[in-house]
């Protein structure tokens, strides 16, 4: 994403802007400020810079539904980050904790104009449009440049000799073609707040980003591949227990060792990663609900470490083994074909591809007893017909007999 000049980011189109919906609206109903006077200094005190982060009070009025969900709505209120943390850590800690978040995380919270009018403070901000408010965000000046790294470097096939998404790639699809207002915007607690009949029940507000319903799914669209009724034997076989990327996404990112601290010589917060790399790796599913029924999904290793707080004090993170590090992922670079969908055995007993022990950090075991593949799936089997007859996988990847016992059981079932 190219930078917007200084100019870009501050000047309102004074001949599209003003014939708008919101151009109707005096500047001073949202920003504050004094409009009587023609001194700059005086005209810009007590300025709002960024009024939609008091959406009651700037966007409600119009848009009193969207507004209603806000506090559901994972981008203002980061509740995902909060229970991961929360998850990892005890009640005595959380002060540090919340010291920590807002240094270094308060950043990842987006308001609506964030969204439909500028770029994210967090990629230095700016008017996208001169101050033209756009209904449907733009993928690369909104969605990807906070979530560019992974999703977006993924989707738009930016990683050497790895090709964009399938859907990027031949249907140029955008972000808000799968992820729709409604879902970005929040749900409400309630289904009832919408819709009223007896067919209305309660459902939680998602407290993270793989809570609650699965939306959106592949299997909305490929109907035929979720009933394995399209001929295709993969999919016969395969079509409940494995999740679409497991054969249908390749290489991705992962990332290592994430520390926090404060710098010494500007007094700015700032974070170091031990590192990040491309792989690919199946597990088992940390999530298995009714709504995502898979076995087997894909995994992606999250930064946290035991001492990645540190800086704030000692042994923040007590509960570490309550989560994976390597956690549930829906990698954005799905492909019609990919190397797992050459055959059987090119998923089959192929310990490469599966997250075995020896693949775990020493002190990351504990927690990722929960997702790590300790037998590999036969060819001649599918992965749902799995017994306890089947040979466990050793540290070298093979197949040995002589490792079953209760010990081993013991050790790295759920």
């Amino acid at each position: 994403m190219a930078p917007l000049e200084p100019w870009e980011k501050v000047l309102v189109d004074s001949e599209l802007y003003p014939d708008t919906v919101h151009g109707q609206i005096p500047c001073v109903d949202c920003h504050d400020g004094d409009s009587t006077t023609s001194e700059k200094a005086v005209a810009h005190e007590g300025l709002i810079a960024n009024p939609s982060n008091d959406p009651e009070r700037t966007c409600g009025e119009c848009h009193p539904d969207v507004v209603a969900m806000n506090e559901f709505n994972l981008h203002t209120n980061l509740a995902g980050y909060h229970k991961v943390l929360d998850a990892r850590s005890v009640p005595e800690d959380h002060e540090a904790l919340q010291t920590m978040f807002g240094n270094h995380c308060n950043d990842c919270h987006s308001s609506c104009g964030e969204c439909h009018v500028s770029q994210p403070n967090l990629v230095g901000g700016g008017l996208i449009d001169g101050h033209m408010f756009n209904e449907t965000p733009s993928m690369t000046r909104n969605c990807t440049a906070c979530h560019g790294s992974r999703v977006g470097n993924e989707y738009l096939g930016k990683h050497e000799d790895l090709m964009a998404d399938v859907h990027f790639r031949q249907g140029r699809m955008n972000c808000v073609d799968c992820h729709t207002g409604h879902e970005m915007h929040g749900q409400p607690s309630q289904c009832e707040d919408c819709h009223e009949g007896p067919e209305a029940s309660s459902v939680p507000p998602a407290d993270h980003r793989y809570s609650g319903v699965q939306t959106p799914r592949c299997e909305t669209c490929h109907v035929n591949v979720a009933l394995g009724n399209d001929g295709i034997e993969m999919h016969e076989a395969h079509s409940g227990d494995l999740s679409c990327q497991v054969c249908h996404s390749i290489e991705y990112t992962s990332c290592d060792g994430c520390h926090v601290a404060i710098s010494e010589t500007t007094g700015n917060p700032f974070y170091a990663t031990d590192g990040s790399y491309l792989n690919f790796v199946i597990g088992k599913n940390p999530l298995k609900s009714y709504d995502r029924p898979y076995d087997y999904v894909t995994l992606r290793h999250v930064p946290v470490a035991h001492d990645s707080f540190a800086y704030y004090g000692d042994d923040l993170l007590k509960n570490f083994d309550a989560l994976p590090t390597w956690v549930y992922t829906t990698p954005h670079n799905i492909q019609r074909v990919t190397p797992q969908t050459e055959s059987c055995e090119a998923c089959h007993e192929n310990a490469d591809l599966f997250l075995t022990a020896d693949k775990v950090a020493p002190e990351e075991l504990a927690a990722n007893l929960p997702v790590i593949v300790d037998r590999l799936p036969l060819a001649e089997e599918l992965i749902s017909d799995l017994t306890s007859e089947v040979p466990p996988v050793t540290d070298d990847g093979a197949s040995s007999e002589s490792t079953t016992g209760e010990g081993s059981e013991a050790q790295t079932d759920n």
